[in-house]
């Protein structure tokens, strides 16, 4: 099954020159959608990890999806002002602007080691903000993983150059 075949990708959003790839098709397909958390299981294999980081909002669909498979516990990584408690906060750009990652200061148990996830590797800065939210919060950075890298982006190279491990079960 070819999973790049469930990843169209829609042109000039959410802003011109930025090539927007939809999940839609793959999660509306159960038999897709099965095989990516399956391939996703497999290359977890590479990392030694005791929680996943669910990155928002789309990181959280494939997060959840692979803790539950793995039988690993799920940390979800928020969008600023959405949690009630004391949190962790890391503001990071994006090819189309700037955000912030926060994340709860109970969330996990102390020594956790955590791999990050999300749906796709852009540039790389949403996974280098995730890390440094991660290690400020005083838990282990065990690697990363995205559903899909776009390769012309580079963002591996600058996941590397940040000595964040990283493995994309697609590239396109």
């Amino acid at each position: 099954m070819n999973l790049l075949d469930y990843l169209p990708g829609v042109p000039d959003f959410p802003k011109p020159g930025v090539l927007f790839r939809d999940i839609s098709p793959l999660l509306a397909n159960p038999t897709a959608f099965k095989e990516a958390i399956a391939r996703l299981h497999d290359l977890a294999q590479q990392f030694d990890y005791t929680h996943i980081l669910g990155i928002e909002s789309r990181g959280f669909i494939f997060g959840s999806a692979l803790a539950h498979h793995a039988h690993k516990g799920l940390a979800l990584a928020r969008k600023p002002n959405k949690l009630p408690l004391a949190s962790h906060r890391e503001s990071y750009g994006l090819e189309y602007g700037n955000d912030s990652l926060e994340i709860q200061q109970s969330t996990m148990p102390k020594g956790s080691k955590v791999l990050l996830l999300d749906d796709v590797l852009a540039t790389g800065g949403t996974l280098i903000a995730a890390d440094k939210l991660i290690r400020n919060a005083g838990f282990e950075v065990a690697g990363a993983m995205t559903l899909l890298e776009i390769t012309f982006l580079n963002g591996n190279t600058l996941l590397s150059q940040n000595g964040i491990k990283h493995h994309s079960l697609l590239k396109s």
